[in-house]
């Protein structure tokens, strides 16, 4: 029997379907049944290692200290420089997180319809062009607008590097991955903590410190911003740095995560899951609950501006300005400025181990989180119940309570594998950092004057917060793994033949068209739709 008879005796069989290229996955048309070289595959993780990392992590420690640059001027003058009142003052830190939520699900479209890489390196370009504006800045409106359009782009650069990872990794590697550049926020706390230092000495009296800060971190971001047009890549079918032979062997190396790469075309009944899956909401609320720790961590009620910088102004809405709680533990402002970078340090060290233990198949994500709670909640009792006159145990205490942090990394990791079809991806990426942006928002309304110095009040609540959290965590864990033995069961009674069978029409370089079979990791199906699917615990 020829070939066209082959083919047409396939289409008559029930379950066999021709499915057309624009609903599939990206990568169904490099796809092969030819076994993967072990050695070619670990040679292409170091290649991608090298052209992906490097830039992730420039990108991350820049994009993070320029979202906290305000919080840095507030002891650099800006508040002098641009006269703003303490609520004006607020309000520049608030409208940052309402532009990051009300732009969340439209740069994840984007991110979803457009090139990955093209598309974040224009909102980066456009985040530093915002970011030198700043400086010439003289009123709280030009600043009000400067900070919606920062917030604006925000909302592109980490739901973009998730997409990013899940591409180019398999399941086992994305957890270290997203560690390493989400660690760069420590690195960004020690490098913004340095430059401040060096411009609060400048003696340009018509160009104050705070302008010095702004402009040299807005230059650095254009400069990456540039470098990741160029040179940061939109999917590994494109990869510039893999050759063809490479690009198919990166496309074997993720049919594990039985996720694909990517499709462009948005598909509403991945959308409507998305709203309807209870693991997205769990990780909302969860994300929601760990960035009001980074804003309790960070954020006070500003106290009153002095030119000897005895007292600081902070901004209770931003990530960088926990500094004031060491100040309020008896240290003086030179003490303060140093100890600040030990934050930095503490997050570096603490993100590393949480994901180590998570890529531990015997711990987990969900234990993993878990763990990292347990020194948490030990440095807030201890925060909250030390005696006043005990600055250096509140230090401590205070450092270990930085653990709280790394739960919310791990999540990042998580989701890149307990998630699959793009759309619903893209969906559950903007629904989960919404909530991130509502927890930086509503953070900060729990510190009051009336509980400095020692915030009794707010530390207790996030010491029930971390409880709460490690509920959540466990709970997604035991709901991924009920759903995985279920279908461990199923898959032993029944076989979904609707997925076995789909074919799309493939030309080959002589012109003929040929009927290729397409491997349902490309699909571009869901995790629900998947019944092969399994959830990382």
């Amino acid at each position: 029997m020829d070939s066209g008879s082959e083919r047409s005796e396939k289409r008559s069989l029930p379950h066999n379907r021709l499915v057309e290229r624009e609903q599939l996955d990206v990568a169904a048309e490099l796809d092969s049944d030819a076994p993967l070289d072990p050695v070619l595959a670990e040679t292409i993780r170091r290649k991608i290692d090298w052209h992906l990392m490097p830039l992730m992590c420039i990108m991350y420690l820049m994009a993070f200290a320029d979202k906290t640059t305000l919080g840095q001027s507030a002891v650099l003058g800006i508040i002098q420089g641009t006269h703003l009142t303490q609520n004006q003052f607020n309000w520049l830190g608030t409208i940052f997180y309402l532009s990051y939520f009300a732009f969340e699900y439209p740069q994840n479209f984007a991110l979803q319809r457009l090139p990955v890489g093209k598309w974040m390196s224009v909102n980066i370009f456009i985040w530093s062009v915002a970011l030198l504006t700043h400086a010439a800045c003289t009123s709280f409106g030009g600043l009000f607008a400067v900070r919606f359009i920062l917030g604006m782009c925000e909302g592109a650069i980490t739901p973009g590097f998730m997409i990013v990872t899940s591409m180019f990794y398999t399941r086992a590697e994305q957890n270290k991955r997203v560690g390493y550049w989400f660690l760069m926020n420590g690195f960004a706390i020690i490098f913004l903590g340095f430059v401040s230092f060096g411009v609060l000495h400048s003696k340009t009296h018509k160009f104050m410190p705070w302008q010095w800060l702004m402009t040299i971190t807005g230059i650095l971001t254009l400069i990456t911003s540039i470098l990741f047009w160029f040179f940061f890549p939109d999917s590994p079918t494109t990869a510039y740095f893999l050759t063809v032979e490479e690009r198919i062997a990166a496309v074997k190396r993720i049919k594990v995560n039985q996720a694909g790469v990517e499709n462009k075309q948005w598909k509403r009944e991945q959308f409507i899951e998305a709203l309807c899956d209870p693991k997205v909401w769990i990780m909302a609320i969860f994300a929601a609950q760990c960035r009001q720790f980074r804003m309790c961590h960070s954020g006070q009620k500003p106290r009153r501006y002095r030119k000897n910088l005895t007292e600081f102004i902070f901004n209770p809405q931003l990530t960088n300005q926990r500094q004031l709680i060491i100040n309020q533990f008896g240290f003086t402002p030179i003490q303060t400025t140093l100890l600040g970078c030990v934050d930095g340090v503490m997050e570096i060290v603490t993100i590393f181990i949480g994901v180590t233990l998570a890529g531990h198949s015997s711990i987990g994500r969900g234990y993993a989180s878990v763990i990292m709670y347990i020194p948490a909640l030990l440095g807030a009792i201890l925060v909250n119940s030390l005696p006043s006159h005990n600055k250096i145990g509140l230090l401590f205490s205070y450092w270990i309570s930085i653990f709280v942090f790394t739960p919310f990394v791990i999540l990042l990791g998580w989701m890149g594998v307990i998630i699959s079809g793009h759309t619903k991806k893209t969906t559950a990426n903007a629904i989960v950092l919404c909530g991130y942006a509502v927890g930086n928002a509503a953070g900060p309304f729990m510190w009051k004057k009336q509980y400095q110095p020692r915030n009794h009040i707010p530390w207790a609540i996030i010491a029930a917060c971390i409880f709460t959290c490690a509920l959540l965590a466990l709970s997604l864990r035991f709901l991924l793994q009920k759903e995985n033995r279920q279908r461990d069961l199923t898959s032993q009674q029944t076989s979904d033949s609707d997925h076995d069978e789909v074919y799309m029409s493939q030309t080959l370089m002589d012109g003929t068209i040929v009927e290729k079979r397409v491997d349902r990791a490309f699909l571009d199906i869901t995790d629900i739709q998947n019944r092969e699917f399994r959830y990382a615990l």
